[in-house]
């Protein structure tokens, strides 16, 4: 393998590695955000509760996201595959 093919391969990795992320990341962004003004206007200042709300979400999404997510893996790997010289 030439150094471009290692750094193409590489940098596909790290996009996939972002985009695979990405959505379960945003749900938890969003969720911290929701419970922590929630807790700026309630006065509650215990940091745990923040916690579960985001356990859950997050799981949550990673089950809706999963096939997706399975789908880009699938797609990753195939190139991947494709990209090994044979003989």
């Amino acid at each position: 393998m030439s150094v471009d093919q290692v750094t193409e391969l590489g940098q596909s990795a790290i996009m996939t590695t972002l985009t695979i992320g990405a959505p379960m990341l945003i749900v938890a962004l969003i969720v911290g955000l929701a419970v922590s003004l929630l807790q700026a206007v309630t006065q509650v200042q215990d940091q745990t509760i923040s916690l579960v709300p985001k356990i859950i979400a997050v799981v949550f999404a990673l089950m809706v996201f999963l096939p997706w997510i399975a789908e880009r893996m699938v797609e990753y790997s195939t190139q991947v595959f494709r990209g090994i010289p044979g003989g």
